[in-house]
């Protein structure tokens, strides 16, 4: 690899296995797998605090960030067991002679702010974000600029050829304005390595347009199909047999990390962009329509960085979201002894409870273990914003109800790859700026996108370096499993893949799919950063799957009912795996606190 890292230990800039990484999951796991209470002697650290926040995500820098509007003399101690903040919001930053180039490894963009609640607006108001910006930021011409389409690539383990297909089956022209593309669905299928059957099927598939479920009324076909598996939607509706047909669909498909035949159409057509949804009467919009524009260079790492900067101002300088982009923070300053917010990573909390009974106590105890050591603090209050799946386990005493509750937030496994290419001529030459990968490792490979903001500046041009963006949501192959069941078995298996075999799944993806356009892994590319989280998006519902009947007995309410003096936040909070939830969970969470003092 040829990248450097110019400063040293600077967390962003760490390239290998990172999200879930070595040294932040080890202890949690000793706790909640092996069930391991006893980390030797317990040393007392620093003065008691106003608040504990257990999770230094976007949902636990917002909470202390709400709590110091409600309590601006506060004193505040943030826990993670990463060794960077953030959470789920990664920044993947490389250094290439003098060149930056920025990448997101998790929370990718504000989306559909217009839906935000107005305590989520007003959050990102307050902390200089102007989403009007993005309108001249994002580099709306640069796809069509370079003649870049969606496409998809089938490998030759799986398809017995190499080839790519310059024709959209996974609908990125929903998210990215790419070029139209050049071929009739006629013209790609005939170019596809499947069976003379199976190419059939995929015309029938991808040309049908106008409603085929006229058993179901217009007004009512989107409540239908949260109820019908995608599975089940392609042989009713379309008469797909083929397993060639299901197989391809299923390898294409990302976000909802489940088979097609636990998935519900609804999600499949409408929000991950599989073929359907022509034929039926649901409103169909694009990229125009509703512009996926809301994206700093390094995702959402930059408001995690914005929260910081503001509560800790010493360590970065500036104000704006302009100037966040590009500014050096100064990781000895998250702890300094004298600030009145301090950020403590790779410190795993391991116990928290109350001294005294909970609806009476004053305090509340935080145990974490940071280098092998059980240190302990106390505070007034605690809002726990880790995984909420953990939280039975920190805290035993607990009802046997609220524990249960909380156990559900299973979170699915997702794996962010961000590669650095030294150049993207083969790129330009397939004509390709996002494909879909059925066979492969990971399920899609996409160039970055175009943002330029403050000092910062997208590669311009084929002989610039540039970020790839890669996903995997891995699907079991056994059917009939729930999709927490399946959100398990997959979390296994992730973590027990080591960075060496998924580097080589990704050289390999990527040379079976660039190297006839002239591209050398080897040469090509210059860094890898592998952010893995076994832990994910918060776990939505699945109609398919869970009684969605009574409202306020759902898993996420009952488990983030306030406990004494500890409250609960995270996006698994609100079952939503969204940014705005996280804030939102974080404000209801710090309100519930202070009802109660």
């Amino acid at each position: 690899m040829r990248w450097s890292d110019p400063v040293g230990a600077y967390p962003p800039a760490r390239a290998g296995l990172r999200g879930s990484h070595a040294g932040s999951f080890e202890t949690a796991h000793e706790l909640a797998l092996q069930h391991r209470t006893d980390w030797g002697p317990v040393e007392a650290q620093d003065p008691d605090y106003d608040l504990v926040i257990v999770g230094g995500g976007i949902s636990g820098l917002a909470a202390a960030y709400f709590q110091l509007a409600r309590e601006p003399s506060a004193r505040i101690l943030i826990l993670d067991n990463h060794d960077d903040f953030g959470g789920h919001a990664k920044r993947n930053e490389f250094h290439v002679g003098d060149r930056s180039v920025l990448g997101y490894g998790g929370s990718q963009t504000l989306e559909d702010p217009e839906r935000y609640s107005g305590v989520s607006l007003q959050l990102l108001k307050e902390l200089g974000v102007e989403l009007s910006r993005f309108d001249e930021a994002y580099d709306k011409g640069f796809y069509r600029r370079h003649g870049l389409r969606g496409g998809v690539y089938f490998d030759e383990a799986s398809y017995g050829v190499d080839r790519v297909v310059p024709y959209e089956i996974l609908a990125f022209s929903r998210y990215l304005p790419l070029t139209p593309p050049s071929l009739t669905a006629k013209q790609a299928v005939e170019q596809m390595p499947l069976s003379a059957a199976a190419r059939i099927e995929m015309l029938r598939l991808l040309e049908a347009n106008g409603n085929r479920i006229e058993d179901v009324p217009a007004d009512r076909q989107a409540d239908y199909l949260e109820y019908q598996s995608y599975r089940d939607f392609l042989v009713r509706y379309f008469d797909i047999r083929e397993p060639e047909v299901f197989a391809l669909l299923e390898g294409a498909m990302t976000d909802l990390g489940v088979r097609i035949d636990s998935a519900p159409a609804l999600y499949v057509i409408d929000y991950v962009g599989l073929p359907g949804i022509r034929a039926t009467s649901l409103p169909r919009s694009g990229f125009e329509e509703a512009p996926y524009i809301a994206h700093f260079p390094d995702g959402n790492a930059s408001i995690a960085r914005l929260l910081v900067r503001r509560m800790i101002p010493e360590v970065a300088k500036g104000s704006t979201m302009d100037d966040i982009v590009a500014a050096r923070f100064d990781y000895s300053r998250l702890d300094a002894p004298e600030s009145q917010v301090r950020i403590r990573l790779s410190s795993t909390a391991v116990h928290v409870e109350h001294e005294g009974e909970p609806e009476t106590a004053d305090w509340v105890a935080v145990t974490y273990v940071r280098g092998g050591r059980a240190q302990r603090v106390r505070a007034r209050a605690c809002v726990l914003a880790s995984y909420n799946v953990m939280i039975p386990h920190l805290c035993p005493e607990m009802s046997a109800r609220q524990k249960q509750a909380l156990s559900q937030a299973v979170k699915s496994p997702i794996l962010y790859s961000t590669v650095l290419l030294s150049n993207w001529h083969a790129w330009k030459e397939l004509g390709i700026g996002a494909v879909a990968c059925p066979g492969s490792y990971h399920a899609n490979a996409l160039l970055d996108f175009p943002v330029n903001l403050g000092g910062y500046r997208f590669s311009s041009g084929p002989d610039q370096p540039i970020v790839v963006h890669m996903e995997r949501f891995g699907k079991v192959a056994k059917s009939g499993l729930s999709t927490r069941d399946q959100y398990r078995a997959e979390r296994r298996r992730l973590l027990a893949t080591p960075f060496d075999e998924i580097e080589r799944q990704i050289r390999t993806q990527l040379a079976g799919m660039l190297s006839p356009a002239g591209f050398d892994p080897s040469r090509d590319i210059e860094a890898i950063t592998v952010n893995r989280w076994a832990h994910g998006y918060a776990y939505g519902y699945n109609p398919l799957f869970d009684d969605l009947s009574q409202p306020e007995q759902l898993p996420h309410v009952v488990g983030r009912a306030r406990f004494g003096r500890i409250a609960i936040a995270n996006s698994d909070a609100g079952a939503s795996d969204t940014i705005d939830s996280a804030i939102d969970q974080a404000h209801r969470a710090v309100g519930e606190l202070a009802s109660s003092a």
